[in-house]
Formats: structure tokens, sequence, C-alpha cells
């Protein structure tokens, strides 16, 4: 920070509202098709699993050691064969979505009762049926917990591109630019947002989990007026 400057420059950032919102749309567009391509190769591949447990151990066992790649390394290495493109933000990304998603999908598919699934084998659906109108909705919560924590995970991740290069865009931008030219205002301003977004997305995600499975939604409430009138009567 320059000496005498102020801690957060307010008129800087009332007049660059434009490329604040701008470079926020780019992060929020880099993280939603990072998550979003992330989920459905992860969901087949969870699926394949969950039909062939076989699949399992080298499925997790592979998305566990891309995980554990650094983030910067894998980004630079890319470089050379993607350019600096949205690719070579994009797969990283993805690739890292996979361990949080396939673990929380297959968990998910995991915690449905045999005897639910039998019962559907019983009143004669066909396996896509019982896929759609059972495991699914049943699975919800556990899937949804996956992709709040890929959400969250992936737009800190994010971040990380910005360090390659300016044409990725994004928060991040703010806070390499403020690190550069000792301008405090526009670090505080890129990291701030990046967590106001983590929690929108999170806070959204709850919401689409409970318009999705009202039924859970329903069943905690019960729970918790049966605990608080035990507590009355104890009382």
């Amino acid at each position: 920070m320059r000496e005498g400057e102020p801690l957060i420059d307010w008129a800087w950032i009332g007049s660059h509202l434009d490329d604040i919102a701008f470079r926020t749309v780019q992060h929020v567009a880099l993280a939603g098709i990072a998550v979003a391509v992330g989920f459905s190769i992860a969901f087949a591949l969870s699926l394949w699993a969950v039909r062939d447990p076989r699949i399992r151990p080298p499925l997790t066992a592979v998305a566990g050691g891309l995980y554990t790649i650094p983030g910067l390394a894998l980004f630079a290495a890319l470089i050379p064969f993607t350019g600096l493109s949205v690719l070579t933000v994009e797969i990283p990304l993805v690739l890292y979505t996979q361990q949080i998603l396939v673990r929380n999908i297959i968990a998910g598919f995991d915690a449905v009762p045999h005897d639910v699934l039998e019962a559907a084998d019983g009143m004669g659906y066909a396996p896509w049926e019982r896929l759609a109108r059972v495991e699914l909705p049943l699975a919800i919560p556990l899937i949804v917990t996956g992709i709040r924590l890929a959400a969250v995970t992936t737009i800190g991740l994010v971040m990380i591109a910005t360090l390659l290069g300016d044409a990725f865009g994004g928060l991040g931008l703010f806070i390499k630019e403020g690190i550069q030219t000792f301008f405090a205002t526009k670090v505080y301003v890129g990291a701030v947002l990046s967590v106001v977004l983590a929690i929108l997305a999170d806070v959204l995600l709850v919401r689409v989990e409970r318009r999705l499975t009202p039924w859970a939604t329903a069943r905690a409430q019960r729970g918790d007026d049966q605990l608080r009138s035990g507590a009355t009567a104890r009382a």
C-alpha cells in the first residue's frame, strides 16, 4: 500500500464498477463451466462405478491422484499445448472437481437403502426408471453436497489461473494488479468478491437441494419439533 493511501479507495471502486462487474461475470463463467462439465463427467463415471464395483477402486484412485497435482503446475503444463486459452483454465478445473464429485455421487447412490431398490424392482421398474424415480432422488442430498464443495473450491482455484496471464480474466486479476502496483484496494476487491461468490454459490445450492428434496426438509422439521416437545415435557 502506498504511503498516505487509504486502505480502501471508494472513489476508485465507484469509477470502476463496470470493470468489477465484467471480471466478476468472467469469474462466475469460468467456475460455472468447470463445475457443469465436471459434474457431467463425474456423474457418468460414478454411475458406471456403482453398476460395476470393479471400476470403483481405479476410478477413485485416479480422481484422488489428479487432485494432488499442484494447480499452478498443471495450468502451466498445458500452455504449450492449448496456449493462453479458456481450455488451459477449464481442463485443470474440471479435473480437480472429479475427486469431490465422484466421491459424493458414489456415496449418494450407496446411501439408497437396498430394501427400497428391491421394492422398486418388485414393482417392475426398468433400470432407467429406478434410477430416475428412486435412486437419484434419494441420492440428491449427498450429490448436491459434492456440487457445493466443488463450486466453492473451483471459485478459489480460478484465482490461480490469473497468475499465468491476463487473458484468463476473473477477479484474480485485481489481486495480481494490486500486488504489482501496491494498490490495496484492488487486492481487497478481488479477495472479498471471490469470498462473496463462494458464499452465494453455497447458499444457492442449499436452496436448490431443499427444492429438490422437500421430504428431507419436512422430516428434519418434524425432528426439530419432536426435540422441542421433548425438552418442554422434561421441563
